[in-house]
Order: structure tokens, then sequence, then C-alpha cells
């Protein structure tokens, strides 16, 4: 789905960034892009979940590395508190350590802080719908930072957990990968969305997986991942 055809919707974002010059940098990227409103900004994880109960966003926005409390305990505070907030993390190429903590506590977004712009509008609007983003770049360091730790099933390689799907489900696991939500996944195949969620719940339970984000992370691993791609024709 492109920009322009995404129906209109407002989303509220809190962002939590510590260098004062980012944080501005981000702010006016979202603020310059239609659908976007900055309903808070923090400096800190202890001001960011306090803000966070206090205007509820739709996705908070948040650095891992920060005082007070960093980016992965805001992150399982905001999950537990406000389960309707998504969570994205920013992170760069020296936290890679961090992202199985992140994984596990509940973000559903990891964006590069030194990657396009494009990629932040695209994770934040992800996770806005529910859906698990992984910018290109951000997802070849996961996939090597968590080796064994996506939690497969037995020995077997990705593309050999892959294999098993149907391509219909293959089908749909690209698109998780690529970061779409169910509606948008359902628009793409021309299927009804309660089709998509049978076929995720299907997905879930052949790959041994928990969540989209580890779905997603198998999916880049199998190298099947491609916003392009033309669905199964049967």
């Amino acid at each position: 789905m492109t920009d322009t055809d995404r129906p209109a919707r407002r989303l509220r974002v809190l962002l939590a960034e510590d260098e004062p010059m980012i944080r501005a940098g981000i702010r006016a990227i979202l603020e310059m892009s239609p659908g976007f409103e900055v309903v808070a900004e923090a400096g800190d994880g202890r001001e960011a979940v306090e803000l966070a109960l206090r205007h509820r966003p739709d996705v908070a926005v948040l650095d891992i590395r920060m005082p007070r409390l960093d980016g992965l305990a805001a992150t399982e505070e905001l999950r537990r508190a406000l389960p309707g907030t998504a969570v994205v993390i920013l992170t760069t190429f020296g936290e890679d350590e961090y992202i199985v903590r992140a994984l596990d506590g509940g973000a559903t977004g990891f964006l590069l802080k030194s990657g396009d712009p494009r990629d932040l509008l695209t994770g934040i609007r992800a996770a806005a719908d529910g859906a698990a983003y992984l910018s290109p770049r951000v997802a070849r360091r996961v996939i090597a930072r968590l080796g064994q730790d996506t939690r497969q099933r037995g020995t077997s390689t990705a593309g050999e957990q892959v294999a098993r799907l149907t391509a219909r489900e293959r089908d749909v696991l690209a698109l998780v990968g690529a970061g779409l939500s169910n509606a948008e996944i359902a628009r793409r195949l021309h299927l009804v969305e309660g089709t998509v969620k049978a076929h995720m719940t299907a997905i879930f339970t052949s790959l041994g997986v928990r969540n989209r984000v580890q779905a997603a992370v198998l999916a880049h691993k199998a190298d099947i991942v491609d916003e392009d791609r033309e669905p199964t024709t049967h």
C-alpha cells in the first residue's frame, strides 16, 4: 500500500530521546508528514512512561539508551500499563545485543537512527496497525544477532521451516516480514481479514513462533520478504 492509498488517520506519537538535536530532527520529520501528531516528548525513559500514561499515544518511539530508565525497561512498563500503545525502538549498529530483550519486552518496530526517514514513517504506521516492522538494515542485524534465539522448532533452517507452509501461507508470511498489518495483507492478497487471521494462526503453529515479530524475523531469515512480490494464484 502506498502512502496515497492510506485512509486518513492521525497517529498520536510520543517521542523519547535523550539527545535534543536528534529528538528535534525526528519531531520535525513527523510534523512535516501528514497523519502524525507528536503529543509529547521526553528526555528519559521514566518521563516517557509518565507522559504515555497521561497522553495514551498510539505509538511510543523510544531510544534504547536513556537516563533514569532505559528504552528496554520503559518498553516493558508501557506494554504492561498500556497494551494499546505500540512501541517502536530506535537503535544503532552498536546496540545489537539489546534487540533480543526489546523483542521479549514487546516492541514491534525496530529502526536505525541513521536510516531513511521513510522507514520511520512506515515503521510507526505499521506498529499502530498492529504489525511488526523491521527496517531492512535492522532486519539483517536482528537475524545475525538472534541466531537460535528465534525459538524455532528443532534445528531445521528457516528455509526448511518456511517450505512446510502452504503457498498462501508463504505469501502471508512474506508480507508480515514486509511490515504489513492483517488488513493490508487482506487487501494485497484479495482476502477477507478473517482468512488472514486464520493463516496467521496456522503460520505461528507451524513455525513455532509466538508473535508477529518472530514471524517477521523468520521471513527475513528465509529470504522471502519482498514488498512487491506477486501473490500465488490458486
